[in-house]
């Protein structure tokens, strides 16, 4: 035993632990090739309008009036606010007159008081603001804090967490919960309807309702220097249809014709949520009508296989982007998925059932995983299977790890397996989120499995 975990921690983990020379894997490389997305900048993208990229996770712009500055989303926590605001007053030391947050997420709000100061902005944002965040704690759900912990990596060391696909790996400097929604950064003033227009400091900017990865989402357009913030629903890469975190669902169509709404608009420049932004016309109309396309491609697939009966493990397998849109790097999986886009858009349509009768009831874990022991021989004999597996097939090995701790949840040797098999799909899976996730859990098995040896729970913890 190690620091009360056993010493045979198996291949994946003991590499990254003593720093073992352990090639990249493909979608290693491509993560590592992701990070000059964030280098640190302030870059001037029309006249007067600077976006910073690089200092927290997500973008944050500033607009010069004559008399004042227009921010646009404020950071993940004050520390990168601070930043930011030291970097744009290099450039203007007029005062803030307005703040607009595109939607109500936590890495767009949490630093606001930042860019507030000693001054009283307006704060702008779209009816509704924060609806996502009010939602889940109005219902009292909380489990969804855990989960986005896994999902941002914000358990790992840097080596594990290579970034989150499109930000950098951040830990937020901030107290308190790091949920999706903090109710004291909260906009002053509420657009309603389709369109609004803000007339601050000699700045006209239009504030349009745009649904997307939120119900509370806008898009702000700058149409004197055609300049088109367009918060969370664009950044370069596969979009979160769906986020493993946990949400609701999120309208793909309603998203889709948000995007068409944006090419409409023939933006010069497309400043994204994340990620850096897109500059020259013909660029950004052929970047928002791709992005629109492939969303819009698997949502008509989806649809059209759900009509003939398909359940979501069999779309999964057929649902593809067309080759010419998944060859793009901007729509390439770094943070979402296509195939939980897929089932999340099943499960918004059409629920739980997948139309198989033979779930309807359905045998419990630890029923069903008797079943399989038996018909394999026993649990050892599923034991012997998940660790053949694991050199090549680790999803087997996963699978079989969770019938043995449906027997027993204090099996400790599953524990270890399991972890073991999570980080080798970890290393396979470009879409960060994902990988975060299981190098997570991993982490949390193997803890867990050391408070089970400790206890005396079952299984060999030397296997």
């Amino acid at each position: 035993m190690l620091q009360g975990i056993p010493v045979r921690l198996g291949f994946a983990m003991a590499a990254l632990w003593v720093g073992a020379a352990v090639a990249d894997t493909e979608a290693e490389r491509l993560l590592k090739a992701r990070q000059a997305e964030f280098t640190q900048e302030v870059i001037e993208v029309a006249d007067g309008v600077y976006t910073a990229v690089g200092f927290g996770v997500s973008t944050s712009s500033m607009i010069v009036g004559d008399d004042g500055l227009i921010i646009i989303d404020t950071q993940i926590d004050e520390a990168a606010a601070q930043g930011v605001l030291a970097a744009f007053r290099e450039r203007s030391d007029r005062p803030v007159r307005a703040i607009v947050l595109t939607h109500g997420h936590g890495d767009h709000t949490g630093g606001l008081r930042v860019f507030v100061g000693d001054g009283r902005p307006q704060i702008w944002g779209r009816e509704g603001f924060g609806s996502e965040g009010r939602w889940l704690a109005q219902a009292g759900l909380t489990v969804q804090r855990l989960r986005g912990v896994r999902q941002a990596g914000m358990l790992l060391n840097s080596e594990q967490r290579i970034n989150n696909g499109v930000a950098q790996a951040y830990w937020p400097k901030r107290r308190g919960p790091s949920g999706v929604f903090a109710a004291q950064n909260r906009p002053t003033h509420f657009f309603t309807g389709d369109r609004g227009a803000l007339d601050v400091a000699g700045v006209r900017l239009q504030l349009v309702a745009a649904d997307g990865e939120t119900g509370d989402q806008l898009y702000a357009w700058l149409p004197d220097r055609r300049v088109l913030f367009a918060g969370d629903n664009f950044y370069k890469s596969w979009p979160n249809l769906y986020a493993i975190r946990g949400t609701g669902y999120r309208d793909v169509r309603a998203w889709i014709e948000s995007l068409s709404r944006m090419i409409a608009e023939r933006p010069q420049v497309l400043v994204g949520g994340h990620t850096r932004p897109v500059i020259g016309a013909d660029r950004v109309t052929e970047v928002l009508t791709r992005y629109r396309d492939g969303i819009a491609s698997i949502f008509e697939q989806t649809i059209a296989g759900m009509n003939q009966g398909l359940t979501p493990d069999e779309l999964v397998e057929t649902v593809k982007l067309p080759a010419e849109l998944a060859e793009l790097d901007y729509l390439k999986p770094y943070y979402g998925n296509v195939e939980w886009a897929v089932r999340a858009i099943f499960a918004g349509y059409l629920g739980w059932f997948d139309g198989n009768p033979s779930n309807l009831f359905p045998l419990s874990p630890a029923d069903e995983a008797r079943r399989v022991a038996t018909l394999a021989g026993g649990a050892e004999a599923l034991r012997t299977a998940a660790r053949a597996a694991l050199a090549t097939d680790p999803q087997w090995t996963a699978q079989l790890c969770d019938r043995l701790l449906a027997l027993d949840p204090d099996d400790a040797a599953a524990m270890l397996l399991k972890a073991d098999a999570l980080d080798a799909l970890a290393r396979e899976l470009l879409t960060a989120t994902g990988r975060n996730y299981y190098m997570t859990t991993a982490l949390q098995l193997r803890r867990a499995a050391a408070e089970a040896s400790t206890s005396g729970g079952s299984g060999s913890a030397g296997s």
